[in-house]
């Protein structure tokens, strides 16, 4: 008897929480500083100036081409795009090993699994190279579900989060709440029926973030617990 009522209590306080869905680079993986040196590395090999981070977060955006657009003058030619993208990605996977998660990301995912709260990664990072770096983290167990991009990068998040709180199965968007590092983040969130707070702490500053009209926090622990409050806001 006390074992079931433990489980109906379990069950209740899964059933209330907020499901919480991760964004990976930026907000769980602290790659910002790797993501500069690709991008100057890259930038170098095509005979573009350095840029520095300040500059990177005030023009970063997604679709990703938009960004190389504000850093040029003009769109990149499909051709550009391609040996760009193909440049930034070498020697980004190059340095990944350098990267560590954010802090306290590791104790908050771990936390969050023991106190029976659900949560789940949708990320545009490569899926294949995604999973193997969840299980060099040691996080790979946390999640519900984890979804990588599957198809060409630098595209926008909107599609994919729909397909992913879609097979959550059972959970309802209301009741979701994306913690990301980016505007595309709360532009995906809010496309799906869900709701976001961002995380300063990565690829946008703060001014940017602050312009999606969602809530914006300094850590991930505040991140987390404003996710908590705005699900038990949706429950009124």
């Amino acid at each position: 008897m006390v074992v079931r009522q433990g489980r109906r209590q379990h069950a209740a306080r899964s059933a209330d929480s907020a499901h919480i869905v991760w964004d990976w680079n930026g907000t769980l993986l602290h790659d910002i500083h790797t993501v500069l040196d690709a991008t100057n590395a890259a930038f170098d090999e095509l005979g573009l100036p350095a840029i520095t981070l300040e500059r990177y977060r005030e023009l970063y955006c997604v679709p990703v081409p938009r960004f190389y657009e504000r850093l040029i003058g003009r769109p990149p030619t499909d051709e550009e795009w391609e040996v760009m993208d193909e440049t930034f990605h070498r020697h980004y996977w190059a340095r990944i090993s350098g990267a560590g998660l954010a802090e306290g990301a590791a104790e908050l995912l771990a936390a969050r699994k023991a106190a029976g709260r659900t949560q789940s990664l949708c990320s545009l990072a490569p899926h294949d190279r995604l999973l193997p770096l969840l299980r060099t983290y040691g996080i790979d167990g946390h999640f519900t579900r984890v979804d990588g991009a599957l198809g060409p990068s630098g595209g926008g998040k909107a599609a994919q989060m729909v397909r992913h709180l879609a097979a959550l199965g059972g959970v309802e968007p209301g009741r979701c709440v994306v913690i990301g590092d980016a505007v595309d983040d709360a532009l995906a969130a809010a496309h799906a029926g869900a709701r976001a707070v961002l995380f300063s702490g990565g690829s946008h500053s703060r001014t940017s973030l602050e312009a999606a009209g969602v809530p914006v926090v300094d850590t991930l622990r505040e991140a987390v617990e404003l996710a908590e409050d705005l699900a038990a806001g949706s429950q009124v």
